[in-house]
């Protein structure tokens, strides 16, 4: 059950402490550069930031723990850990950026002076390490929903912090401070955006729905159309973690051969592996006229054809 495995810490969760420290020492220049220029925008910034930190640790946390081996009581292993990370992480963003509408709007009714500069150069500061964090993680990114999380958390970070250079600009040119709490309302929006389908998917994986862009009726077609499968029900599917998709079934056949049997059994298995990324399938095959639940009579396809000859005689 349990599995060698090597504790080195790898690439991505290398990228991701050295990513944390960077942004942990960030956002304490950031936010003490935004108390003093009474910049709304950068002090949004600064707890954007400090959610992506909090991001950082909670993925690199799912990298660690789901490389542990599977035990007799998680069978299955932490790959769970990756999702609930990639779920704290989206409902952070989303209360960071309630907390941003709310002092914005309490900007907007009673305008503060803000001091561009600082805003201008801390910002700029913050856009070229979130792109440079958001690079690093780019590739693992793609097939891990926990990597995914805290990648948009930088992404949207960065892009929010060109927000506030545009901010700090307008203030410098206009001498008007409308621009920082409107700002802080468009990275209010950036972060909700971005939060929702990292949100969305998490629960739905939680939920063991099936996973994003595959089709149910396509699997069932796909098992049916194997040779000697003469119908499927009972068929789920599910994400166990980021890149690990299961699928269990009953398929019915003709009475036959344990041979025959196992080739069916193997078919099917290659089949979804190829076709849809289903490395974990749990088959059950039923002879043809049995109940779903007479167990013997779902047996007799582990019998070779002789011995059921031979027994009637």
């Amino acid at each position: 059950m349990g599995h060698n495995h090597d504790h080195s810490v790898s690439p991505t969760g290398q990228r991701l402490i050295l990513s944390i420290v960077i942004t942990v020492c960030f956002v304490l220049g950031e936010a003490i550069a935004g108390y003093y220029a009474h910049s709304l925008a950068l002090l949004s910034d600064a707890g954007h930031n400090f959610s992506d930190a909090l991001a950082l640790v909670f993925s690199w946390y799912g990298i660690w723990i789901a490389d542990r081996p599977s035990t007799a009581k998680r069978t299955f292993g932490h790959h769970r850990v990756g999702i609930l990370a990639a779920l704290v992480n989206s409902v952070t963003l989303a209360v960071i950026a309630l907390l941003i509408f709310w002092e914005a709007v309490s900007r907007i009714r009673r305008p503060q002076p803000v001091y561009s500069r600082p805003m201008i150069i801390v910002a700029l500061i913050a856009v070229a390490l979130n792109t440079a964090i958001t690079l690093w993680l780019r590739r693992a990114a793609r097939h891990d929903l926990n990597v995914r999380s805290a990648y948009l958390h930088m992404l949207t970070d960065a892009v929010s912090a060109v927000g506030v250079v545009i901010a700090g600009v307008f203030v410098a040119f206009t001498g008007t401070s409308i621009a920082d709490p409107v700002v802080s309302i468009v990275i209010g929006l950036l972060i909700l955006w971005s939060s929702w389908g990292i949100l969305k998917e998490a629960v739905n994986v939680l939920l063991e729905a099936i996973p994003e862009g595959m089709n149910i009726e396509s699997v069932e077609q796909t098992i049916a159309a194997v040779e000697g499968v003469l119908a499927v029900h009972d068929l789920h599917v599910w994400t166990i973690g980021s890149g690990i998709v299961a699928c269990s079934c009953h398929v019915t056949v003709e009475e036959q051969s344990v041979r025959e049997g196992e080739n069916v059994l193997r078919t099917v298995a290659e089949t979804l592996e190829r076709q849809h990324g289903i490395a974990h399938s749990t088959i059950q095959v039923e002879v043809e006229g049995c109940e779903p639940n007479d167990m013997f009579c779902i047996m007799r396809v582990a019998q070779p054809r002789r011995i059921v000859q031979q027994g009637l005689g």
